[in-house]
């Protein structure tokens, strides 16, 4: 069965390959929460997932290292989920991992390759379930959770199986080495090279996006031959449970023990993060996340183990000059809407030169341009159901309180507010303020939420200057210009290249700088402080295996 499952999966693993090779348009899971495509009832059975998994134990067959029971989450959109869950015990997870290690390990290539490419079709066909895990753990609104929670993050999953798939089969098992010696015969041996797995992987879960982040570095390892440890964020761990599940029972079916994936749960105030992070047995570490916990991972962990960051950033917008005024206003509007602004791609900073800008509907000033953001948001979410289906809700409370406090820090162009008729859901709309790049430090750190700052720049280029400098300082990972020149386009490519920001140029329409997608887009560049690691590419990969090589002389 397990050669089959690489078989019965190779057409869609080759389109990955080719489609990260090309950069190419491709999805392998479809990200429209239709009937037709997962099945009439899927949507009630989703539905139904949830709600009997509300207020109850999850039970995760054969899961080891249960020692009381850890879970307290509840929805940003109201009720407790009331969902507990085995609470983890570091050491008897840390033996049951390294326990299953050794059969996982020296399993064949296609072999584990197979095991999670039939584990992502699976988890697939539960993207409905996943959706309202997603949605009642995180606050993002139905069809977010499903597009994010469900099929982009199964694609980013794919994306990584693809990658680890082309690394490991970069070498040659085996190889004929045949060195001359003039007159004497030939020396010649057999030589053969083995992928070795690194060792036991730990993936730090996030509160926002508890797939889209976890399945590049969860798929990566196992597919590299390491038993994973997964530990969510104490606020959203239904969804990596079911993820777990699943592959617990591909692993059962498949004949290795289950133990290769492991949830560990915890609780705030009573964490176990570091215990596990500090463990010797742990040679890997994925994390997601702020920058006062990446700098304590990089503080402490083992100097061999293998760290691989996603941290906070400041990303901008400049406006130098643009040729679809009002198409650029409603783009940005979404942009900073979307998800209340939690997502790690969305602007927080827009700069504007003091002496405003050149447009299609003729000179805008600063101020104006401020205020057309503004009232922009004002007509994307002036429909109610409209507004809750783009804003969502806000996954932390502490978010609303930042919100609220950010008023002090600029003129208020646009005041947040809750959005209209979301209930008992914990929502805010964006604040929009301005302040003088000049006279202020407030915008130049993360504000997480629904927070904009237009920043007055003395022109187009310092507003260029100043934001690609504060990326390479604080780290960013996405950055957008609008000029109708292409001087200053090439001069923000460069820019932005040199601090190591992913670019989006003149964006319209149905495209959004917070949108990245795989196969195509690199997620987070490794080249500046929001993060060391890239979703995804070679490097992402290769130091969760090693090469063992071994070597025979053959006889004259």
């Amino acid at each position: 069965m397990m050669s089959e499952l690489f078989e019965n999966h190779q057409a869609m693993l080759n389109s990955a390959l080719v489609a990260c090779g090309d950069r190419s348009y491709f999805s392998a899971f479809l990200e429209i929460p239709s009937g037709k495509i997962y099945g009439e009832t899927a949507k009630a059975d989703g539905e139904a997932w949830f709600k009997d998994r509300m207020n109850g134990a999850y039970a995760l067959a054969g899961h080891p290292g249960a020692k009381g029971a850890a879970g307290k989450e509840s929805s940003p959109f109201g009720p407790t989920l009331g969902v507990t869950y085995p609470k983890a015990d570091v050491g008897t997870l840390i033996s049951a991992a390294e326990a299953a290690a050794g059969a996982w390990g020296r399993a064949p290539i296609e072999t584990r390759i197979g095991v999670c490419l039939e584990a992502l079709v699976r988890i697939n066909m539960q993207s409905f379930a996943m959706a309202n895990a997603v949605m009642h753990t995180t606050g993002q609104a139905f069809a977010m959770a499903f597009q994010a929670g469900g099929p982009h993050a199964q694609d980013r999953g794919l994306e990584a199986v693809a990658y680890a798939y082309q690394e490991m089969t970069r070498t040659p098992a085996s190889a004929l080495w045949t060195k001359p010696q003039g007159k004497r015969d030939p020396l010649v041996m057999e030589k053969n090279f083995r992928v070795i797995p690194r060792g036991l992987s730990l993936v730090i879960g996030c509160a926002t996006f508890p797939t889209w982040n976890t399945y590049p570095a969860l798929f990566a390892s196992l597919a590299c031959g390491n038993p994973v440890i997964i530990k969510p964020h104490p606020d959203a761990i239904l969804p990596l449970a079911l993820t777990v599940e699943i592959l617990r029972d591909v692993l059962t079916e498949t004949g290795f023990d289950p133990n290769v994936v492991l949830l560990a749960v915890d609780e705030k105030g009573a964490e176990i993060t570091q215990e596990i992070a500090t463990h010797p047995a742990i040679k890997t570490i994925d994390f997601t996340g702020s920058n006062g916990f990446a700098r304590w991972l990089k503080d402490n962990v083992d100097r061999d183990t293998a760290l691989y960051t996603e941290e906070a950033g400041v990303n901008s917008i400049v406006i130098a000059s643009s040729s679809q005024y009002r198409a650029m206003c409603d783009n940005i509007a979404f942009s900073i809407s979307l998800y209340s602004g939690q997502m790690c791609t969305a602007p927080q900073n827009i700069y504007v030169p003091a002496g405003g800008i050149e447009s299609d509907e003729g000179p805008k000033s600063f101020d104006a341009v401020a205020a057309d953001i503004g009232q922009a948001v004002d007509r994307l979410l002036s429909d109610p159901d409209r507004a809750a289906a783009i804003s969502g809700a806000i996954a932390n409370p502490a978010t609303v309180e930042r919100v609220k406090q950010a008023v002090s820090l600029g003129t208020v162009v646009r005041a947040s507010t809750p959005v209209e008729g979301a209930g008992d859901a914990r929502t805010a709309t964006p604040l929009v303020m301005t302040i003088d790049d000049d006279a202020s430090e407030a915008h130049k750190g993360e504000c997480f939420g629904p927070v904009c700052f237009v920043v007055k720049a003395a022109d187009a280029d310092s507003a260029l200057k100043n934001a690609s400098g504060l990326a390479r300082e604080k780290g960013a990972i996405t950055a957008a210009v609008y000029a109708q020149d292409e001087a200053t386009l090439d001069r923000a490519v460069d820019a932005f290249a040199e601090a190591g920001v992913a670019l989006s140029c003149n964006l319209t329409g149905q495209i959004f700088v917070n949108q990245s997608a795989a196969f195509s887009d690199y997620h987070v560049s490794g080249a500046n402080p929001a993060g060391n690691a890239c979703l995804t590419d070679a490097a992402f990969v290769a130091g969760r295996f090693r090469i063992a090589p071994s070597r025979r002389l053959k006889a004259a």
